[in-house]
């Protein structure tokens, strides 16, 4: 039997009854007349259109085996008895068959609105004569349930039951995933209509499927756009854990990477979504993105509620196929009131695709979505659109059918080419198959759902319905076409704030600087001990020739206020910040700080040090090799400073080219501020700092810190000295012990304080000018009290008297050296009191008293050796004790006071006339007249 229904394409009217053919038998339908020779079969007259035969037409079809008609021809009885062809061929459709899945019932019944709207399209296309001329579309469908094991065995039917199937047109996307996947082992092509999962995407898995039903992946390049549109660069997101919802998320977290903006916050759950609000909470999150179903968004907002996510900080985008009533439906499953709810989602924004073209314009199947709306609800018979399953997606069955329409119209022409037919598939043919897939890739036409267009995926491109719920009712805001990338705004978007909330809490950066009062406290003290220093620095040259201050060994001390001076020098450089340079000219800042400080001590200190080395070195020396290094050589000390200074200078150096200082930045607890203002304060603070800033440290500490140790060590040696080279080295042992206790208190407790400008500042500088202060204290001012005595007193000599002073204690030295040999200690008592001039003074107590009457003081001082006396004792008069005066600037065997206390001139004879030369003037009036010429 050949299911055909053929009629011819003119009128045909019935013959005259005197017509040649009128022999043959009327027959109601065709009639057989013979078997032609090819096998095929031939038929006389029309079928079902008309229950008489006409014998005057015969209508003839030569069948290619079963299926394949190759062409109906008329002809026509003419008059004579003869047959004519007629000039207008009849044409005779040959059906097309697509196998469909429509869920009639389950978990979505999309097929209660879907299978009407595939039907009214079917009937259109089959009716238009521009599209598939020879063709008729014939749907076999089956109900899936939405269940992919029913699905199989469905599928299973349609494969194994004739007729092939051109095409396959699933519904659900659990039923497209199970019937894509295996459709190509068939060669056929599936297009669905009501497919969402962004796994279907996947070309490599799922190589000939289509869909005009967007991916849920669509809603992203709206978000993006969105994203960008509000200048939002940081969102967080919270889904269900489902399939559908994770390659969404996937699928946004790459578009936003791309568009530079960053998911802070990923959080997920599989049905209490508690913690994860919770932690979004937690972790800041203004701009939230949500994916889940319907019941579980209830439960999400009244978390939301709880947790206070929601208000004029916060904006939530939502799934836009919900009910517009989700959040006011009650539900035993959460303990939250509608009113509570009502509050926690005003103003989200939900994205949706447009299904229904908004626009009034005319397709492919010449009808507006008005129009279609209107004819499918004369198809549902009057059912209630909320009631009917699928009755959203409608629009795109509708336009699936169109779709499949247009792309095997399509195709006819190129197989024409290559000598194939539609008519030719089978599940083996390959090249039928590919120039579908062609034609359908290349698809673009108007449909009611909208554009129609497909992506390299085989997912739908259209248009996103975007709108914001705004006093409890949701308000169209705008549409965007990822086609075109084209934003449509309506611009009546409400925000419960001023605006568009910021995507995160707006941090303000604001540095820390020094206080002002405590820097400019500081530099007055630093510059009034630079004052200081220049003060001493300046006396010191000035009476550089006073035998004391050259004794001191000036040169050092000069160093030494100059290493100070530089040190408070680097307390201006500590306490300037960004608030007075440039951040690019820090660096200079941090360099000064380094290199004043490292030098100021290098210098100060270094030359205290090397004064309290050379008195340790000198004293603690062997008696035979004291005499030699009592005689200083200055150019020893300046070499030995100028070798610790070249210490500091190198390290610093290496330091400064290997790992130089630069600007590094230390962030706080972000901290509130006054008022309610949704800002934070991120409180900076700048450091000079080195890749390797402790390691330097610790060198330049332990080595300073070892020199502080080992001056500490001298100064304590060396206590109780005395030395007329250096005279001031106790002084120096003073200084010494306040640098190393204030440096060794100091140091550790800066870096402790380091995040603490103003204490780390105090501590430090008031450190520095508390040790400059007390060093040049003891130093400079014992220098001027002691110089100006000694100026008083008439002890300044030239050049003359320091080395006639320095002959006449080798002369002394000489003569102890023969008394002592001479004079056995057991026989002093019995030497003349004109004798005792010549007895060191650790002997004087062996002397006898030497009784003397009344005279005024006279200080004796012996200038030129005295003749020694015989070694036998001499008998000596009972005398009251004669202390002996050293009053002259030349230093004296003895130097106790001598004082004859009741004595006359008589006895003057004691002492030898060529020693009264020595006595001062001012004791002059106490000698006779007649010893005034010896003077």
């Amino acid at each position: 039997r050949l299911n055909s229904s053929c009629r011819p394409e003119t009128e045909l009217r019935p013959p005259s009854s005197g017509s040649a053919c009128k022999g043959l038998l009327p027959v109601a339908g065709c009639a057989i007349i013979r078997p032609p020779r090819d096998g095929g079969i031939r038929y006389r007259g029309l079928t079902q259109d008309v229950q008489v035969l006409p014998v005057d037409y015969e209508i003839e079809y030569i069948c290619r085996g079963n299926r394949v008609i190759v062409g109906p021809k008329v002809r026509k009885c003419l008059p004579d008895g003869t047959w004519t062809d007629l000039t207008q061929h009849s044409r005779c459709k040959k059906k097309l068959y697509i196998g469909a899945l429509f869920p009639m019932s389950g978990g979505w019944p999309g097929g209660q609105a879907c299978l009407p709207a595939a039907r009214m399209a079917l009937n259109l296309v089959n009716r238009r004569s521009d599209i598939l001329p020879d063709y008729e579309l014939e749907l076999i469908h089956y109900d899936s349930m939405c269940d992919p094991g029913q699905a199989t065995k469905l599928l299973y039917d349609l494969l194994y039951t004739e007729p092939i199937k051109v095409l396959l047109l699933p519904g659900c996307s659990s039923v497209s995933t199970l019937v894509a996947e295996a459709a190509r082992m068939w060669n056929l092509i599936v297009l669905s209509y009501g497919s969402s999962s962004p796994a279907l995407s996947n070309r490599q898995r799922f190589p000939t499927f289509f869909r005009t039903h967007p991916s849920a992946t669509l809603h992203n390049p709206t978000r993006v756009q969105l994203f960008q549109k509000w200048k939002w660069t940081k969102i967080a997101t919270i889904q269900q854990t489902t399939e559908v919802f994770t390659s969404t998320l996937d699928d946004l977290e790459e578009r936003v990477k791309e568009a530079g903006i960053e998911i802070s916050v990923r959080q997920s759950f599989l049905t209490d979504p508690a913690v994860a609000v919770k932690n979004l909470k937690r972790q800041d999150a203004r701009i939230i993105v949500g994916l889940f179903y319907e019941t579980e968004a209830r439960k999400v907002f009244c978390e939301v509620y709880k947790e206070k996510l929601y208000g004029k900080k916060h904006v939530w985008f939502l799934i836009g196929w919900y009910a517009d009533n989700w959040f006011k439906i009650h539900d035993p499953s959460i303990n939250c009131t509608v009113e509570q709810m009502t509050e926690a989602v005003e103003g989200h924004v939900t994205t949706e695709i447009v299904m229904l073209n908004p626009e009034t314009v005319r397709g492919a199947s010449n009808l507006t979505s008005q129009e279609f709306l209107a004819q499918l609800m004369s198809e549902l018979g009057g059912k209630n659109p909320e009631e009917t399953g699928g009755f959203q997606e409608a629009p795109l069955a509708y336009d699936a059918i169109w779709a499949m329409a247009l792309a095997l119209n399509k195709t006819v022409g190129p197989l024409r080419a290559k000598g194939r037919r539609l008519e030719d598939f089978n599940y083996n043919n390959r090249d039928i198959t590919a120039e579908i897939y062609r034609a359908l890739n290349t698809s673009s036409f108007e449909g009611v759902s909208g554009h129609v267009v497909f992506d390299a995926q085989g997912s739908r491109m259209a248009w996103t319905l975007i709108e914001q719920l705004q006093g409890g009712s949701y308000k169209k805001i705008g549409y965007y076409d990822s086609t075109k990338g084209n934003l449509s705004w309506y611009g009546n978007d409400k925000w419960i704030g001023p605006g568009p909330p910021a995507d995160q809490t707006v941090v303000i950066e604001e540095f820390r600087y020094l206080s002002q009062k405590l820097f400019v406290s500081v530099s007055v003290f630093a510059g009034l001990g630079i004052l200081l220093g220049i003060v001493c620095l300046t006396f010191n040259i000035y009476n550089s020739n006073v035998r004391y201050i050259q004794n001191s060994q000036p040169y050092l001390n000069n160093i030494t206020a100059v290493g100070c001076m530089m040190a408070l020098a680097a307390v201006f450089p500590l306490g300037i910040d960004g608030l007075h340079v440039a951040r690019r000219q820090f660096p200079v800042v941090c360099q000064f700080r380094l290199w004043l400080l490292g030098l100021g001590f290098s210098l100060a200190y270094g030359s205290m040090f090397t004064k309290i080395w050379w008195v340790h070195t000198v004293f603690t020396k062997k008696e035979d090799k004291k005499d030699k290094r009592k005689h200083l050589e200055p150019f020893k000390l300046y070499a030995t400073v100028g070798v610790l200074l070249g210490v500091d200078v190198l390290s610093l150096m290496i330091w400064q080219i290997v790992d130089p200082l630069h600007i590094t930045v230390e962030k706080f607890t972000r901290e509130a501020p006054k008022g309610d203002l949704d800002v934070l304060i991120q409180p900076l603070l700048e450091h000079c700092s080195s890749e390797k800033m402790n390691t330097w440290l610790g060198v330049v500490y332990g080595y300073k810190g070892l020199l502080l140790l080992l001056g500490i060590f001298l100064a304590y040696e060396t206590k109780s000295i005395s030395t007329e080279k250096i005279n001031d080295h106790r002084a120096v042992g003073m200084a010494i012990y306040n640098v190393a206790v204030l440096c060794m208190i100091t140091a550790p407790v800066t870096m402790i304080l380091t995040s603490q400008q103003d204490a780390s500042f105090a501590f430090a500088s008031l450190a520095i000018v508390l040790v400059v202060y007390i060093t040049l204290v003891v130093l400079c001012v014992c220098w001027q009290s002691d110089a100006q005595e000694t100026m008083k007193t008439g002890s300044s000599t030239n050049n003359n008297d320091e080395e006639k002073s320095r002959q006449l204690e080798r002369e002394n030295k000489e003569l102890q050296k023969i008394i002592q040999e001479v004079t056995p200690p057991s026989h002093w008592s019995t030497l003349a009191p004109s004798h005792w001039s010549t007895l060191a003074p650790s002997h004087w107590s062996t002397l006898a008293p030497l009784p003397l009457i009344h005279c005024s003081p006279l200080p004796l001082v012996h200038s030129s050796p005295l003749p020694l006396v015989h070694s036998s004792p001499l008998p000596l008069v009972h005398s009251s004790p004669l202390p002996l005066v050293h009053s002259s600037p030349l230093p004296l065997v003895t130097s106790s006071p001598l004082r004859l206390v009741h004595c006359s001139p008589s006895h003057w004879s004691t002492v030898a006339p060529s020693h009264w030369s020595t006595v001062a003037p001012s004791h002059w009036s106490t000698l006779a007249p007649s010893h005034w010429s010896t003077l």
